[in-house]
C-alpha cells in the first residue's frame, strides 16, 4: 500500500466561492483523484493549505482522506507560501506519507513537494515560466513570482510528470527526470447524449484573454457568418482590462456571436451536448481540457496548432489543427466543417477512442501509480 500526498487547491479559495459545503479542485486533479480512487493499492491523503476555515469532509472516498490546513493569509503567498510549507511538512511526517504530489506550479504545490524532504513528483499543468515571457509580466507580480517558483520546484523535484511533449521540452534540460502522462477526463463526459441545436452552435469555452485569442476568431469567422446560419457561443469568465473590454464590445456588434458568460462543468457537458464544433483559437495552451473533454463527449474540435495541443488533435483525422496567428487558416479549418457538418462522424469516432484510450480516470490513474513506485524504488 502506497501513501500519496496529493497537494492541490482548494478552488473554493482561489475564486471566493466561500459559500460551498466541499472543497473544488481542478477538473483533472479531480478526475486522476476519481481513478486513483478505483485502486486498492494506495491510501491517498489530500492536502490543501486554506487562508481561513471551510468545512471539509473527512474523506471522498474510502482510500481518499481531506486534510485542510490552515496557514491564514501571512502563510500564503504573502509569505511566498511558507506557511503552507511548513504546514504541509509537518502534516506528512505526521501521516508518513511515502511520495508526495504537487498539483500544479500556479500557486503552493508544485514548491511545496519539491521542499518536502520526502520522494516527490509534480505535475505542471500550466508552464508559468512560458506565460511570464510570453506575457511580459511585471516584476514581482503574481505571474513573475509563480514563474520563480516553477523554476525553483523544477530543479528541485524528483520528478515532473508533463501533460504533453510541449512541457516535457520545456523542462527536459532542468528536470532529473520526466514522464509524459495527459490529464484525465470526468467520466460524465464520456457519457454525453448529443442532441446538436438548430442552427449549428459553435462553442468557444476559456477565460478572455490575449492568449486565448477570441478576438482573432470573431474577425475570422465574420464573412462565413455571411453565407452559413450558426451562433458563436462563448464561456468563461471576462475580466475589465482593456481587451476584454475591446472583445465584450465586439461581440455586441454581431447577432450570430453571444457572451461571455461563466458556467459550470455540468452546465458544460450540457453546452457540448447541444454544441456542433468546439473551437480554442489560443496563441499558448498546454493540454486545455475543454478539448480533452469535447473529444470524450464526441464534439468535433478546431484549435490551434500550438503547444501540446497537436499531440492531442490529428488534423483531419481527429479534429482540425489552425494557425492562430492567421485569420484564414482559423475560417478554413471551420469552414471544412461548415461545408459538410454531417461529415464529421469519422472524425468523432476517432477523437472518442482517442479519449477513451488516453484521457480515462482510471488509465491515467494507473500510469501515477507506476511512476509512484518508480519514484520510491530509485529514491
Amino acid at each position: 500500500m502506497i501513501k500519496v500526498a496529493f497537494l492541490v487547491p482548494d478552488n473554493r479559495q482561489e475564486f471566493r466561492k466561500w459559500e460551498l459545503p466541499v472543497p473544488v479542485f481542478g477538473p483533472a486533479p479531480q478526475a486522476l483523484l476519481d481513478g486513483l480512487a478505483q485502486r486498492s493499492d494506495c491510501e491517498v491523503h489530500v492536502i490543501f493549505c486554506l487562508k481561513r476555515t471551510l468545512p471539509v469532509p473527512e474523506r471522498m472516498a474510502p482510500n481518499i482522506f481531506l486534510h485542510a490546513l490552515p496557514v491564514g493569509p501571512a502563510g500564503y503567498m504573502k509569505s511566498f507560501y511558507q506557511g503552507c510549507l511548513r504546514a504541509i511538512r509537518r502534516e506528512v511526517r505526521r501521516l508518513k506519507i511515502d511520495v508526495v504530489h504537487g498539483q500544479g506550479s500556479e500557486r503552493f504545490p508544485a514548491y511545496c513537494a519539491a521542499r518536502s524532504g520526502l520522494p516527490n513528483v509534480i505535475t505542471l499543468h500550466g508552464n508559468m515560466r512560458e506565460l511570464a515571457k510570453l506575457n511580459r509580466v511585471r516584476p514581482f507580480s503574481f505571474h513573475w513570482i509563480a514563474a520563480r517558483l516553477e523554476n525553483y520546484s523544477v530543479r528541485r523535484t524528483g520528478g515532473v510528470v508533463c501533460i504533453t511533449s510541449y512541457t516535457k521540452r520545456l523542462v527536459e534540460d532542468t528536470a532529473r527526470r520526466t514522464w509524459v502522462v495527459p490529464n484525465a477526463v470526468d467520466e460524465s463526459f464520456f457519457k454525453v447524449s448529443r442532441q446538436p441545436a438548430t442552427p449549428l452552435e459553435i462553442v468557444c469555452a476559456a477565460h478572455v484573454m490575449p492568449r486565448k485569442n477570441q478576438i482573432a476568431l470573431v474577425r475570422a469567422l465574420s464573412p462565413l457568418a455571411e453565407k452559413f446560419e450558426f451562433k458563436l457561443r462563448f464561456f468563461g469568465m471576462v475580466g475589465d482590462d482593456a481587451y476584454s473590454r475591446e472583445f465584450v464590445e465586439l461581440v455586441k456588434c454581431y447577432a450570430w456571436c453571444e457572451g461571455p458568460r461563466s458556467l459550470s462543468h455540468a452546465d458544460l457537458r450540457q453546452e457540448l451536448s447541444r454544441a456542433s464544433l468546439l473551437v480554442l483559437p489560443s496563441i499558448e495552451d498546454n493540454c486545455p481540457m475543454v478539448v480533452l473533454e469535447a473529444m470524450a463527449a464526441g464534439l468535433p474540435v478546431a484549435a490551434s496548432r500550438v503547444g501540446g495541443i497537436p499531440e492531442l488533435i490529428e488534423s483531419s483525422v481527429s479534429g482540425w489543427l489552425f494557425d492562430p496567428h492567421d485569420q484564414e487558416s482559423i475560417r478554413s479549418s471551420i469552414r471544412q466543417f461548415l461545408d459538410t457538418p454531417d461529415g464529421a462522424k469519422n472524425i468523432v469516432q476517432s477523437a472518442r477512442t482517442v479519449a477513451e484510450r488516453r484521457f480515462r480516470p482510471k488509465v491515467v490513474a494507473d500510469r501515477h501509480m507506476e511512476i509512484y513506485r518508480e519514484m520510491l524504488a530509485t529514491s
